[in-house]
Protein backbone atom coordinates (compact mmCIF):
# COMPACT_ATOMS: atom_id res chain seq x y z
CA UNK A 1 0.00 0.00 0.00
CA UNK A 2 1.48 3.48 -0.87
CA UNK A 3 0.25 6.95 0.68
CA UNK A 4 1.16 10.71 0.22
CA UNK A 5 1.86 12.46 3.12
CA UNK A 6 2.21 15.98 3.84
CA UNK A 7 1.94 18.23 7.29
CA UNK A 8 3.29 21.70 8.57
CA UNK A 9 3.79 20.21 12.08
CA UNK A 10 6.96 18.01 13.63
CA UNK A 11 5.54 14.43 14.53
CA UNK A 12 7.09 12.70 17.08
CA UNK A 13 9.56 9.64 15.87
CA UNK A 14 10.04 8.41 19.45
CA UNK A 15 11.41 5.22 19.43
CA UNK A 16 11.68 4.49 15.41
CA UNK A 17 14.28 4.14 13.44
CA UNK A 18 15.13 6.13 10.46
CA UNK A 19 18.01 5.24 7.90
CA UNK A 20 19.46 8.41 6.25
CA UNK A 21 20.63 7.71 2.64
CA UNK A 22 22.07 10.96 1.74
CA UNK A 23 25.64 11.45 0.55
CA UNK A 24 28.36 10.75 3.10
CA UNK A 25 29.17 13.79 4.86
CA UNK A 26 25.63 15.22 3.78
CA UNK A 27 23.42 13.68 6.60
CA UNK A 28 24.22 15.01 10.03
CA UNK A 29 21.90 17.87 9.97
CA UNK A 30 19.23 15.22 9.47
CA UNK A 31 20.12 13.28 11.51
CA UNK A 32 20.11 15.53 14.49
CA UNK A 33 16.21 16.18 13.31
CA UNK A 34 15.74 12.63 13.61
CA UNK A 35 17.12 12.64 17.04
CA UNK A 36 15.35 15.99 18.32
CA UNK A 37 11.74 14.45 17.72
CA UNK A 38 12.86 11.21 19.69
CA UNK A 39 14.23 8.44 16.90
CA UNK A 40 17.63 6.88 15.98
CA UNK A 41 19.01 8.17 13.31
CA UNK A 42 21.72 5.46 11.05
CA UNK A 43 23.52 7.06 8.63
CA UNK A 44 23.90 4.89 5.45
CA UNK A 45 25.04 6.78 2.44
CA UNK A 46 24.40 5.88 -0.88
CA UNK A 47 26.78 8.40 -2.51
CA UNK A 48 30.29 9.81 -2.17
CA UNK A 49 30.74 12.94 -3.26
CA UNK A 50 33.90 14.95 -4.85
CA UNK A 51 34.80 18.44 -6.04
CA UNK A 52 36.25 18.66 -9.66
CA UNK A 53 39.98 19.16 -9.30
CA UNK A 54 40.81 23.09 -9.29
CA UNK A 55 42.58 24.42 -12.54
CA UNK A 56 42.79 27.01 -14.79
CA UNK A 57 40.09 25.21 -16.96
CA UNK A 58 37.32 24.39 -14.48
CA UNK A 59 38.12 27.94 -13.04
CA UNK A 60 37.08 29.30 -16.75
CA UNK A 61 34.13 27.39 -17.27
CA UNK A 62 32.78 28.52 -13.65
CA UNK A 63 33.59 32.44 -14.63
CA UNK A 64 32.10 32.06 -18.06
CA UNK A 65 29.10 31.51 -16.23
CA UNK A 66 29.05 33.31 -13.65
CA UNK A 67 28.27 35.90 -16.80
CA UNK A 68 25.03 33.74 -18.21
CA UNK A 69 22.03 34.93 -17.91
CA UNK A 70 20.45 32.18 -15.97
CA UNK A 71 22.38 29.89 -13.36
CA UNK A 72 20.63 26.66 -12.48
CA UNK A 73 21.99 24.54 -9.52
CA UNK A 74 20.98 21.41 -8.79
CA UNK A 75 21.87 20.47 -5.46
CA UNK A 76 23.28 21.63 -2.28
CA UNK A 77 26.53 20.21 -3.19
CA UNK A 78 26.76 21.92 -6.54
CA UNK A 79 26.69 24.57 -4.61
CA UNK A 80 29.19 23.94 -2.03
CA UNK A 81 31.76 22.73 -4.70
CA UNK A 82 31.03 25.80 -6.77
CA UNK A 83 31.77 28.15 -4.40
CA UNK A 84 35.56 26.39 -4.04
CA UNK A 85 36.05 27.18 -7.42
CA UNK A 86 34.94 31.00 -7.13
CA UNK A 87 32.18 33.43 -5.35
CA UNK A 88 29.01 33.67 -6.40
CA UNK A 89 29.03 37.24 -7.64
CA UNK A 90 26.91 37.71 -10.93
CA UNK A 91 23.68 39.19 -12.23
CA UNK A 92 22.69 36.41 -13.26
CA UNK A 93 18.83 35.19 -12.19
CA UNK A 94 19.78 32.15 -9.46
CA UNK A 95 17.86 29.42 -10.02
CA UNK A 96 17.59 26.32 -6.99
CA UNK A 97 15.83 23.04 -7.55
CA UNK A 98 14.59 22.85 -4.11
CA UNK A 99 14.56 24.38 -0.92
CA UNK A 100 18.04 22.33 0.75
CA UNK A 101 19.94 23.94 -2.56
CA UNK A 102 18.13 27.51 -1.97
CA UNK A 103 19.25 27.78 1.48
CA UNK A 104 22.87 26.88 0.30
CA UNK A 105 22.70 29.78 -2.42
CA UNK A 106 21.31 32.38 0.64
CA UNK A 107 24.66 31.04 2.61
CA UNK A 108 26.64 31.85 -0.28
CA UNK A 109 25.54 35.46 -0.76
CA UNK A 110 22.77 34.62 -3.17
CA UNK A 111 19.83 36.45 -1.70
CA UNK A 112 17.44 35.78 -3.51
CA UNK A 113 17.30 32.42 -5.45
CA UNK A 114 14.34 31.46 -7.25
CA UNK A 115 12.64 27.74 -6.30
CA UNK A 116 9.93 26.01 -7.30
CA UNK A 117 6.45 26.50 -5.95
CA UNK A 118 5.08 23.30 -5.05
CA UNK A 119 7.26 20.26 -6.04
CA UNK A 120 10.93 20.21 -5.54
CA UNK A 121 12.62 18.48 -7.77
CA UNK A 122 13.34 19.39 -11.55
CA UNK A 123 10.24 18.76 -13.06
CA UNK A 124 9.02 21.42 -10.44
CA UNK A 125 11.85 24.15 -11.43
CA UNK A 126 10.75 23.35 -14.82
CA UNK A 127 7.64 25.37 -14.03
CA UNK A 128 8.67 28.04 -12.90
CA UNK A 129 7.66 30.94 -15.38
CA UNK A 130 11.80 32.39 -15.69
CA UNK A 131 12.18 28.89 -17.20
CA UNK A 132 9.42 29.20 -19.61
CA UNK A 133 10.81 31.01 -22.83
CA UNK A 134 14.89 30.62 -23.47
CA UNK A 135 15.52 31.22 -27.08
CA UNK A 136 19.07 32.25 -27.15
CA UNK A 137 19.06 33.07 -23.55
CA UNK A 138 22.65 31.87 -22.12
CA UNK A 139 21.73 29.36 -19.35
CA UNK A 140 24.90 27.34 -17.36
CA UNK A 141 22.99 23.78 -15.07
CA UNK A 142 25.76 23.92 -12.23
CA UNK A 143 25.93 20.25 -11.18
CA UNK A 144 27.44 16.55 -11.65
CA UNK A 145 27.98 14.41 -14.52
CA UNK A 146 25.06 11.91 -14.74
CA UNK A 147 21.89 11.86 -13.18
CA UNK A 148 18.26 11.66 -15.13
CA UNK A 149 19.16 14.96 -17.44
CA UNK A 150 15.90 16.01 -17.12
CA UNK A 151 17.21 19.59 -16.93
CA UNK A 152 19.29 19.00 -19.16
CA UNK A 153 16.98 17.56 -21.78
CA UNK A 154 14.75 20.51 -21.20
CA UNK A 155 16.68 23.59 -20.63
CA UNK A 156 17.72 23.00 -24.59
CA UNK A 157 14.48 22.07 -25.73
CA UNK A 158 13.15 25.11 -25.06
CA UNK A 159 15.82 26.66 -26.86
CA UNK A 160 18.46 27.89 -24.21
CA UNK A 161 22.20 28.36 -24.92
CA UNK A 162 22.80 25.94 -22.35
CA UNK A 163 26.41 25.28 -20.63
CA UNK A 164 27.02 22.44 -18.18
CA UNK A 165 29.70 22.71 -15.54
CA UNK A 166 30.44 20.01 -13.62
CA UNK A 167 31.79 20.69 -10.79
CA UNK A 168 31.92 17.59 -8.27
CA UNK A 169 30.94 13.92 -9.07
CA UNK A 170 28.92 11.12 -7.69
CA UNK A 171 30.67 8.08 -6.60
CA UNK A 172 29.50 4.83 -4.53
CA UNK A 173 29.99 4.75 -1.13
CA UNK A 174 32.57 2.64 1.28
CA UNK A 175 30.39 1.54 4.52
CA UNK A 176 31.73 0.49 7.64
CA UNK A 177 31.53 -2.38 9.60
CA UNK A 178 29.60 -1.00 12.10
CA UNK A 179 27.05 -0.09 9.35
CA UNK A 180 26.87 -3.12 7.96
CA UNK A 181 25.85 -4.38 11.20
CA UNK A 182 23.37 -1.95 12.60
CA UNK A 183 21.53 -2.44 9.01
CA UNK A 184 21.47 -6.50 9.92
CA UNK A 185 19.58 -5.44 13.31
CA UNK A 186 16.66 -3.02 12.13
CA UNK A 187 13.35 -3.04 13.86
CA UNK A 188 10.75 -4.00 10.96
CA UNK A 189 9.17 -1.02 11.31
CA UNK A 190 12.42 1.32 10.68
CA UNK A 191 11.93 3.76 7.65
CA UNK A 192 14.85 4.26 5.03
CA UNK A 193 14.75 7.44 3.30
CA UNK A 194 15.31 7.51 -0.03
CA UNK A 195 15.40 10.97 -2.47
CA UNK A 196 18.01 9.62 -5.03
CA UNK A 197 17.49 6.53 -7.27
CA UNK A 198 21.32 6.50 -7.92
CA UNK A 199 21.54 6.02 -4.34
CA UNK A 200 19.14 3.58 -4.07
CA UNK A 201 20.72 1.72 -6.68
CA UNK A 202 24.19 1.80 -5.07
CA UNK A 203 22.71 0.71 -1.93
CA UNK A 204 20.95 -2.68 -3.96
CA UNK A 205 23.84 -3.20 -5.87
CA UNK A 206 26.91 -2.31 -3.13
CA UNK A 207 25.37 -3.86 0.23
CA UNK A 208 26.15 -7.58 1.01
CA UNK A 209 23.15 -9.17 -0.50
CA UNK A 210 21.69 -10.06 3.41
CA UNK A 211 21.65 -6.21 3.85
CA UNK A 212 20.18 -5.13 1.58
CA UNK A 213 17.63 -8.10 2.15
CA UNK A 214 17.29 -6.39 6.04
CA UNK A 215 17.06 -3.32 4.83
CA UNK A 216 14.49 -3.62 2.42
CA UNK A 217 12.32 -5.45 5.31
CA UNK A 218 11.35 -1.87 6.31
CA UNK A 219 9.62 0.72 5.33
CA UNK A 220 10.76 2.83 2.64
CA UNK A 221 10.00 6.49 2.82
CA UNK A 222 10.18 8.02 -1.43
CA UNK A 223 10.51 12.07 -2.03
CA UNK A 224 8.46 11.00 -5.23
CA UNK A 225 6.45 8.70 -7.36
CA UNK A 226 9.26 7.89 -9.38
CA UNK A 227 11.45 7.43 -6.21
CA UNK A 228 8.31 5.40 -5.09
CA UNK A 229 8.68 2.55 -8.06
CA UNK A 230 12.56 3.01 -7.49
CA UNK A 231 11.77 1.34 -4.32
CA UNK A 232 9.27 -1.51 -5.49
CA UNK A 233 11.67 -2.78 -8.24
CA UNK A 234 14.08 -2.79 -5.60
CA UNK A 235 11.60 -4.94 -3.26
CA UNK A 236 10.82 -2.57 -0.78
CA UNK A 237 7.04 -4.17 -0.23
CA UNK A 238 6.04 -1.07 2.22
CA UNK A 239 6.50 2.51 1.39
CA UNK A 240 5.23 6.41 2.23
CA UNK A 241 5.36 8.62 -0.60
CA UNK A 242 6.43 12.12 1.14
CA UNK A 243 5.52 15.38 -0.07
CA UNK A 244 8.58 16.29 -1.16
CA UNK A 245 12.50 15.87 -0.56
CA UNK A 246 12.41 18.56 2.14
CA UNK A 247 13.30 17.11 5.01
CA UNK A 248 10.48 18.02 7.35
CA UNK A 249 8.12 16.08 4.40
CA UNK A 250 10.91 13.33 4.47
CA UNK A 251 10.40 12.79 8.35
CA UNK A 252 6.85 14.01 8.44
CA UNK A 253 6.20 10.56 6.40
CA UNK A 254 8.55 8.70 8.27
CA UNK A 255 6.65 9.29 11.21
CA UNK A 256 3.66 7.28 9.86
Amino acid sequence: MTARTTTTIEPSLAGRTVVITRPAGTGSPLARQVRRRGGAALLLPGLSLHGVERSDETIAAMRAALDDDLLVFTSPAAVRFAVQLLPLQTRAAVLAVGQGTARALRRHGVAEPLLPTDRQDSEGLLDHPRLARLQGRHVALIGAPGGRGVLREQLAARGARLREVHVYRRGVPRWQARQLAAVMHLPLDARVLLSSAEALANLRQGLPAAAFTRLRGAVAVASSERLATAAREAGFARIEIAASAWSPDMLAAAAR
